[in-house]
C-alpha cells in the first residue's frame, strides 16, 4: 500500500475513482495548504474522509519528540516501514524557520566525525517517506505560529546518492508546499555525478559541499569519497553548477580541533573559495560530540580566528550557530538511536 505522500496527483485521482473532479483538488489543496490529515479536511464529505483516512496511511511513525534552545529546536525520530528510524530537526528563528530532512536511513559515505556516517546505510527514504518529514514538521511550526520557510537536505544520508527521491521530493515543496526553490538546499559529500545532474534540473535551487579539507591527503582521511572524486574534479563541478545556476556554492567546514583548523588550512580553503568569487561561500561548523569521534571541536575563540583569517585571504565566512547539541540534533549528530562504529583514530 502506497503512503499519503507517495501518492501523485495523478494517482490520488485513481484511489478518488468515482468522485466528481474537483474533490482532487480540494484533497490535495487540504494535504498541501492546510497541512491537513484527509479526516480535517472539511469540504470533502465526511464519509470520504473517514475512507481517505484509512486508505491514505502515513510512513512516519513517531518514536520521540525532543525540545531544545526554549522551545526553537525540535528533533524528530521517526521509524519506518521494515523498523529503519530516521531524524528530523525543525528550526526557528527570528526570521525563518528551517526543516533539516534525511534522505537516507543511515550513510554509506563513511565520514568518521559524522554520527550518521559511523552508523552506517541502511536503505534508501522514498519520495512520500521525505515529503512527510516537512509536513509533519511544518504541522508542529503551524502550531506555534510559524510556518517553513526553508528546507535544507543535511539530515541523514547522501542526497545526491538518493537523488531521483529527493528532486521529485524537492519538486514537490516547491509546486505544491510554495517554497521557493532559493530557499531550498540540497547537500553532497562532493559525489561529482550527482552535482551535474543537479546542474542539468530546473529549479535554482542551492548546493552545499560538506568540504572539510582543503587538500586531497587530509580530506581522503576525512570524506573518503575523495578518493573517487578528488578536489580539482569537485571544483570544476562546483564551478559548472554556478555558470548554469548562477546560485552560491556554500563550503560547510567542520572545525576539528588540531585538524583542520591551522592558519594553513585556511589559506588553502580560501585560495579554493576565491576560484568561485563572488559566488563560495564557508560555513564553518565547530565539530559536535559524537560518541565515535574522540577528537573534538575547535573552541569558539579559535573558529571566530580562523572566519577572520579566511576573510583576510579573499573568502566569505560565516559562522554557524549550533543548535540542539544537548538533543544530538546538532549538525554531525544524527544517528536515529544506532549503535555508532567508534573510530580508534586520535589526534
Amino acid at each position: 500500500m502506497s503512503t499519503r505522500y507517495d501518492l501523485t496527483r495523478d494517482r490520488l485521482a485513481t484511489v478518488l475513482g468515482g468522485e466528481p473532479r474537483y474533490r482532487l483538488d480540494q484533497l490535495w489543496d487540504g494535504l498541501y495548504t492546510q497541512l491537513a490529515d484527509p479526516a480535517d479536511i472539511t469540504n470533502l464529505p465526511k464519509a470520504l474522509r473517514v475512507r481517505l483516512d484509512a486508505e491514505l496511511p502515513l510512513a512516519l511513525v513517531p518514536v520521540t519528540e525532543s525540545v531544545s534552545d526554549r522551545g526553537d529546536t525540535i528533533k524528530f525520530l521517526w521509524e519506518l516501514d521494515g523498523g529503519s528510524r530516521v531524524e528530523t530537526v525543525l528550526m526557528l528563528y527570528s526570521d525563518r524557520a528551517t526543516v533539516c530532512v534525511s534522505s537516507q536511513a543511515g550513510c554509506a559515505m563513511g565520514c568518521g566525525f559524522c554520527a550518521t556516517g559511523q552508523a552506517g546505510f541502511t536503505r534508501h527514504l522514498t519520495v512520500g517517506e521525505i515529503v512527510e518529514q516537512v509536513v509533519r514538521a511544518a504541522q508542529r511550526a503551524k502550531q506555534l505560529e510559524r510556518r517553513v520557510s526553508n528546507i535544507v537536505f543535511m539530515g541523514m544520508g547522501e542526497p545526491m546518492a538518493n537523488l531521483d527521491a529527493v528532486w521529485a521530493a524537492t519538486e514537490r515543496f516547491h509546486g505544491d508546499l510554495g517554497l521557493s526553490a532559493r530557499h531550498i538546499t540540497i547537500s553532497t559529500v562532493g559525489i561529482i555525478p550527482g552535482i551535474r545532474a543537479l546542474r542539468d534540473r530546473p529549479l535554482p535551487v542551492n548546493l552545499a559541499v560538506s568540504l572539510h579539507a582543503a587538500n586531497d591527503t587530509l580530506r581522503d582521511e576525512l570524506v573518503p569519497i575523495n578518493k573517487r572524486y578528488p578536489i580539482e574534479d569537485l571544483m570544476a563541478a562546483c564551478d559548472d553548477y554556478l555558470q548554469v545556476k548562477h546560485r552560491r556554492v556554500s563550503f560547510e567546514w567542520a572545525m576539528i580541533d588540531g585538524v583542520n583548523d591551522r592558519d594553513s588550512d585556511a589559506r588553502e580553503l580560501a585560495a579554493l573559495c576565491r576560484r568561485l568569487s563572488p559566488h563560495g561561500h564557508v560555513n564553518l561548523i565547530p565539530l559536535n560530540p559524537t560518541p565515535g569521534y574522540p577528537t573534538t571541536g575547535t573552541p569558539l575563540a579559535r573558529v571566530e580566528e580562523f572566519r577572520d583569517l579566511l576573510e583576510s585571504f579573499g573568502a566569505n565566512a560565516t559562522v554557524r550557530r549550533n543548535r540542539g547539541t544537548d538533543i544530538d540534533a546538532a549538525c554531525g549528530q544524527l544517528a536515529a538511536g544506532q549503535p555508532v562504529v567508534l573510530s580508534t583514530r586520535r589526534r
